[in-house]
């Protein structure tokens, strides 16, 4: 479904001259005074970098300032317990992405929030694509390198962002499609995992396009395949798992935008269509692509589905191997 999703929203048409969508009519009288825009993650990040370029063009179509608050912490639970709290109406929304909505209902016993009673859907915003990548020495050459290591006798290993994370998830699923082993090796931050990948101190990650391109283009990292349908434009070289030979499996972290839930229809849906406005401007494009984002948008009826989508997706992953953060 996201795919489609991503091939409505991703903009190929906007920036080959199609026509802009309307400014989104306002519900009666919102807003009329600025838009606070939650963000659980620290100022600087992906998902920080991608509300931001977002929410000031969400501003201009609105007409009203859109004030992006960073709240880190608890794998997201602390900022979407704020927004839970926040009044339903339109003026307080989250940056919640697969951790919010899909993974943490899996991965705590006692999660303080409901993602699918106390969130209201608003739109997709971001898709963050992910590639497996390995040191430009390693003597993993090819997917059949690496599920050949995998598959061995003797367990390998790999580098991990945590417990749960979008990356530590993508290749648990890849072991249990090809039936290998290897242990997670956690690091609390991308830049220091991906070193010790470079410098083979750890095989092999599924790491964040954005973060691994840089070190790939500069010859410090090898790319192998990426999880995904189709090739990634950003490393348009380096082929898919289904093209190397391996499983056509797809995974990638996401982020979109949520409301307490309650919030009127008429107010989500101005919110959605200037987000996805704002998606569909080609300077948006630029920017995110520039950071390794695809953008993405979508109403909000499609996000609640393909967030229900992931949500089953990855518990069967997490029940599987009887991952939690607990």
């Amino acid at each position: 479904m996201f795919k489609g999703i991503v091939q409505g929203v991703l903009l190929a048409a906007a920036l080959a001259g199609a026509s802009v969508v309307p400014a989104p009519a306002a519900a009666a009288g919102y807003p009329d005074r600025p838009i606070r825009w939650l963000v659980p993650f620290s100022a600087g990040g992906g998902s920080d970098l991608a509300t931001r370029i977002v929410a000031r063009h969400v501003g201009d179509t609105l007409g009203q300032a859109v004030v992006v608050e960073n709240r880190p912490g608890a794998a997201t639970i602390v900022a979407a317990q704020e927004t839970v709290r926040a009044a339903p109406d339109g003026y307080t929304v989250l940056t919640a992405g697969m951790s919010t909505l899909a993974l943490n209902p899996w991965l705590y016993g006692k999660l303080p929030y409901d993602p699918q009673k106390d969130l209201t859907p608003v739109s997709t915003l971001v898709s963050l694509p992910i590639v497996l990548v390995v040191a430009p020495d390693s003597s993993l050459h090819t997917l059949a390198d690496v599920k050949g290591y995998l598959k061995r006798d003797q367990p390998g290993s790999y580098a991990s962002l945590g417990v749960g994370s979008p990356h530590h998830l993508a290749m648990e699923l890849f072991l249990e499609t090809i039936q290998g082993r290897a242990t997670a090796i956690p690091y609390k931050g991308t830049p220091p995992a991906l070193q010790d990948v470079a410098s083979g101190v750890v095989p092999m990650m599924m790491a964040d396009l954005a973060a691994a391109r840089p070190l790939i283009q500069a010859g410090r990292l090898r790319a192998i395949a990426v999880p995904a349908a189709r090739r990634s434009s950003q490393l348009p070289d380096v082929p898919t798992f289904a093209e190397a030979g391996g499983p056509a499996f797809e995974a990638a972290a996401w982020q979109g935008v949520v409301a307490p839930a309650g919030t009127p229809a008429d107010v989500v849906e101005t919110l959605s269509r200037a987000i996805v406005q704002a998606l569909r401007s080609p300077e948006v494009v630029k920017q995110l692509t520039l950071q390794g984002m695809e953008p993405t948008g979508s109403s909000p009826r499609a996000f609640a589905g393909y967030a229900r989508e992931e949500y089953e997706r990855w518990g069967a992953v997490i029940r599987s191997k009887r991952i939690s953060a607990d």
